[in-house]
């Protein structure tokens, strides 16, 4: 028999945000998603098109509410950006594990960009509670596509931290890579540990970084996902599948992975270069 997790809950869309001219975020109301754990994720069924996995976004001062950020761009997620509030969609789990914090963290790096800063926006907030230092980095491909930056700044009230932001045409923050900005960074500060999520080959990159200074790492993998419960396979890599044995994963973990920050399998199983 199914889990309460696993049975499809049909929930409504009550707010839009649009966050930039390619990024909304839907709002609903789920007790079971509300209480997602940094880095867990939900499977959503936007009706008559596909299935998606997607991380749990935390909702700011709305008790029992969750919600979900989405970036226009193939068949399922663009169906997913054109609901309107009322429309209704479906939502299973939340999945996977979740980001560890140690008792003994004083200072840690959170490294994101696109919509890979969702599942860190939910350890932020925990962090905020756990009263850790912290210091997050935004990657975008320009000022326009910049979002969660104040969002950020907000959820970590109680706690010293930066948030900074970069893009990669220079147009708004430093110019450049968050790689670039994490590289000077821990010339002169001590960061207790890393936490990432977004794009592959700039996790990869966190990941050296990080491990030549024997600094911890935890990254969220992405990889397709059908059922998000363990069945397929589809979301294999390494022995390891992302939506049972992740989707956050350590350098350890990482390091064994080949196909880390180098390939990836397409929706026809298929290995495809990044």
């Amino acid at each position: 028999m199914p889990t309460n997790i696993d049975r499809l809950r049909t929930r409504f869309i009550e707010y839009i945000i649009n966050e930039t001219p390619t990024v909304r975020t839907l709002i609903f109301s789920d007790k079971q998603a509300a209480r997602a754990k940094p880095g867990q994720f939900l499977m959503v069924w936007i009706p008559g098109k596909e299935e998606l996995p997607m991380s749990a976004m935390v909702v700011q001062g709305k008790e029992d509410y969750a919600a979900v950020t989405i970036r226009k761009y193939g068949f399922g997620s663009t169906s997913l950006y054109e609901k309107k509030i009322g429309e209704y969609l479906g939502v299973r789990g939340p999945y996977g594990n979740e980001f560890k914090i140690s008792k003994n963290s004083k200072n840690v790096l959170l490294i994101g960009g696109g919509t890979g800063l969702v599942p860190l926006m939910r350890l932020l907030r925990e962090l905020n509670n756990a009263k850790i230092a912290c210091t997050f980095l935004i990657g975008a491909k320009s000022q326009e596509e910049v979002f969660f930056e104040n969002t950020a700044d907000t959820f970590l009230d109680r706690v010293d931290h930066k948030v900074i932001v970069s893009t990669d045409d220079g147009s708004y923050g430093r110019k450049g890579y968050t790689t670039d900005i994490m590289t000077d960074l821990i010339k002169t500060e001590t960061f207790d540990a890393v936490y990432t999520c977004g794009p592959e080959i700039m996790m990869k990159k966190v990941l050296d970084i990080a491990s030549a200074r024997s600094i911890p790492v935890q990254a969220s993998v992405e990889r397709h996902m059908k059922c998000g419960i363990g069945i397929c396979a589809s979301c294999c890599i390494a022995g390891q599948l992302v939506c049972k044995d992740g989707t956050i994963f350590g350098a350890d973990q990482l390091q064994s992975m080949v196909e880390f920050g180098v390939s990836y399998r397409d929706k026809a199983g298929r290995r495809m270069k990044f």
